[in-house]
């Protein structure tokens, strides 16, 4: 039982973080890819504790960039690891 509760959540997770990405990220970091022109990197396929990391520090201030520093204030602990739970299981 637990064992099936365990795997509801984490796709619960996964789909909450798909909703989250396709919101707040993706119109700069695309889903698979970024669009065309766009500056910023891919992020489908990192390293999700990389993501989580990064994410926090944005939102934290501790990393520097005024555009994802207004971004990431807005996220949660949840948002974040749902977003980069869903972006590490993409590939690119």
């Amino acid at each position: 039982m637990g064992l099936v509760s365990a795997q509801s959540v984490n796709a619960a997770s996964i789909y909450a973080g798909e909703a989250k990405a396709a919101a707040v990220c993706s119109q700069c970091h695309g889903i698979r890819t970024p669009s065309a022109d766009a500056p910023f990197p891919p992020l489908a396929g990192r390293d999700a504790d990389y993501l989580k990391t990064a994410l926090k520090q944005y939102r934290d201030k501790t990393r520097k960039s005024d555009i994802m520093n207004a971004i990431a204030g807005s996220l949660s602990d949840d948002d974040i690891n749902n977003v980069a739970m869903y972006y590490g299981r993409l590939k690119p």
